[in-house]
This record gives structure tokens, C-alpha cells and sequence, in this order.
């Protein structure tokens, strides 16, 4: 033993004792052994506690399902919303106007009104896109599945009446106006594929009906042309090519 001993001493020599381990360890006075008739005091301040755990609690001072606010909005948020707030409507920014889809409407099946040329001045494609499709369904209930032709030489005569227009007027006018007055004009030609489901259009008052409208077709387009293109005195030689395209599409009502 007295070899191991020296092998201890040798390998770490060091000033630690055990007295000073039992010194370490002495009854000093804190405040967790302070003992006063075999119970501690707890009068003295807690140590460990962490800071701010036992300070009183803010009361509530929101509504129930109405917090109060706690952050002030910064100007780009309220500049922001402010903007949402001042958009037009989905409809306006489409070009969707009802109001003056109804003005449109009842301007063409009033050949002899006078035509407001601001309203018809504008590009508004959702009443045509209606009255074609509302056209083609009539075909169909005749049992003529005719699509195709409708929008073909729709697209045809708007081109053709584009240029014509553009040669005789000196303002100019822009496809999509013709393509929009030529759809709205559309809508007597809706009336005879209407009678065609009913009675047969092939006889004499056929004939007349199917010339009457064509005659209505070309007036109100003529017309609409004439005020927003201030064209006076040419609404017989704008009412001429109306009067071709309107025949077509005549045409494939009858037959």
C-alpha cells in the first residue's frame, strides 16, 4: 500500500485537503439555513426567484371577441387601404357597364331614337358576346347548329366594316366600337330566329318579316355610326353594308 501511496502522490500533486472539504462545507448562515425553533424563516428574501415572476398582472381592459389594439397602423398600411378603399368596382374595371348596356339595348330596338355618341363610342364586347350566343341558341332550337358561321362572319364583317368606316370618317373609329355596334345591332336578328322556331320563314311573310329586320339591323347600326362618328348626311351609304352583313346572318335564319 505504502507503493500506491507514493504512485497518488507522484501522479497529481495538488494542495487539496480534506480539511478544507470539511471546511467548505461549514454551517454558514443563508438564508435557506437559517433555522428559528426547528423551522426555517422564511422572512428572508427568496434568491432564485426570477425577475418579474411575482409582479402584478395588467388587468384586461378589452371587449370579449374585440381586443384592444395594440399597434398603431403605419402610413404605407394606412395609405394602402386608403387605396383598396378609392378602386372602382371589378365590373367598371372590366368594362362592364350595366347601365349602359340597357341604354345600348334600347337605342337599337328604337331604330328612330336618337343615339347617345359618347355611350356608343366606348368598346363594350359583353352585350355582342350575349346576343351571339343567344342568336346561335335559337339556330339550335331550330335544329341548325350554326356556331361557327355566326362567329366566322361576324368577325368577317366586323373587319370589313372597319375599314370602310376608317375611309369615310375623319375622326377614325377603333375595331372593338364597330365589333361592339355591330353585336348590339344584332339583337332584331334574334327575334326572327326566334319566329323561325315557330312558324316556317320560307313563305311570303317570312320574306316580309326577314326584310324588315334587316331593314331594322342596318337602320339602328347606321344610325349609332352616323352620332358617334358625326358623319351627317352618309347614314344611306353606312346603312348599305350593315344592310349586306345583317343579310347573311338573315340568310341562315331562313335556310
Amino acid at each position: 500500500m505504502s507503493g500506491f501511496d507514493n504512485f497518488n502522490t507522484d501522479f497529481y500533486q495538488s494542495s487539496y485537503s480534506v480539511d478544507d472539504q470539511s471546511q467548505g462545507y461549514s454551517n454558514t448562515e443563508t438564508p435557506y439555513n437559517k433555522q428559528q425553533d426547528g423551522q426555517y424563516d422564511y422572512s428572508q428574501p427568496m434568491g432564485y426567484s426570477a425577475p418579474g415572476m411575482m409582479q402584478p398582472q395588467q388587468p384586461y381592459t378589452g371587449q370579449i371577441f374585440q381586443p384592444t389594439q395594440t399597434y398603431t397602423p403605419s402610413p404605407s398600411q394606412s395609405m394602402y387601404s386608403s387605396s383598396f378603399e378609392d378602386e372602382p368596382p371589378l365590373l367598371e374595371e372590366l368594362g362592364i357597364n350595366f347601365d349602359h348596356i340597357w341604354q345600348k339595348t334600347l337605342t337599337v330596338l328604337h331604330p328612330l331614337k336618337a343615339a347617345d355618341g359618347s355611350i356608343m363610342n366606348e368598346t363594350d364586347l359583353a352585350g355582342p358576346m350575349v346576343f351571339c350566343l343567344a342568336f346561335g341558341a335559337t339556330l339550335l332550337l331550330s335544329g341548325k347548329i350554326q356556331f361557327g358561321y355566326v362567329y366566322g362572319i361576324s368577325a368577317i364583317g366586323c373587319l370589313a366594316v372597319y375599314c370602310l368606316l376608317n375611309l369615310m370618317s375623319m375622326t377614325g373609329v377603333s375595331f372593338g366600337c364597330v365589333a361592339s355596334v355591330l353585336g348590339y345591332c344584332l339583337l332584331p336578328m334574334i327575334l326572327l330566329s326566334s319566329f323561325g322556331v315557330i312558324l316556317s320563314l320560307q313563305g311570303m311573310v317570312g320574306i316580309i318579316l326577314t326584310a324588315a329586320i334587316i331593314g331594322w339591323c342596318s337602320l339602328s347600326a347606321s344610325k349609332i355610326f352616323i352620332s358617334a362618328l358625326a358623319m351627317d348626311g352618309q347614314q344611306l351609304l353606312v346603312a348599305y353594308p350593315c344592310a349586306l352583313l345583317y343579310g347573311v346572318f338573315a340568310l341562315i335564319s331562313v335556310f
